[in-house]
C-alpha cells in the first residue's frame, strides 16, 4: 500500500499526517518566514514618496519568497514519497504547495485541498484518519 499524507499547512508550520499499514506518523516542519512584508512609509497617493524605498521593500520581498521556497521544498521532501496527498490549512500556502507540487509532477496525487482553520496535531490526525479510513490499523 502507498502511504497516504495529509497535512495542514500555512506560511509558518507544516504538520503532516503519514498513514500506513503500520501506523501513523506526525511531522512538523516550522519555517523561517516571517511575515509577509508590507510596504512601509506613506502612500504616494497620500504623503511624500522616496524612491529608495522601493528596493527595500523589494530586497524584503525576495527575501520572503527565498524562504518560502526552501520552506516548501522541505515539505515536499517530506512527502515526495506519498500515493495520496491530501492538503489543507487557512490561508494562501496551501494554494502555493499545490502549485509547487504540480510544477515537481506530483500534482497527480492530490486528492483535495481544503480550507480549515488553526488546528491542533491530533485533531489534523484526526481528519487524515477519516479522509483515509481503512488505511491505519485499529
Amino acid at each position: 500500500m502507498k502511504t497516504k499524507v495529509g497535512l495542514w499547512i500555512d506560511h509558518r508550520k507544516a504538520t503532516i499526517v503519514t498513514v500506513t499499514e503500520e501506523g501513523e506518523e506526525i511531522k512538523v516542519i516550522i519555517s523561517r518566514v516571517e511575515k509577509q512584508p508590507r510596504r512601509s512609509g506613506d502612500s504616494p497617493l497620500k504623503g511624500p514618496y522616496e524612491p529608495h524605498q522601493v528596493p527595500e521593500q523589494d530586497s524584503r520581498q525576495r527575501a520572503f519568497k527565498g524562504h518560502l521556497n526552501i520552506y516548501y521544498d522541505a515539505v515536499i521532501a517530506s512527502i515526495h514519497d506519498a500515493g495520496s496527498i491530501l492538503i489543507f490549512g487557512p490561508g494562501e500556502a496551501k494554494g502555493e504547495l499545490k502549485e509547487r507540487l504540480e510544477r515537481n509532477g506530483l500534482g497527480g496525487l492530490i486528492v483535495g485541498v481544503e480550507t480549515a482553520d488553526k488546528m491542533t496535531d491530533r485533531q489534523i490526525a484526526a481528519k487524515v484518519r477519516r479522509r483515509f479510513p481503512g488505511s491505519v490499523p485499529q
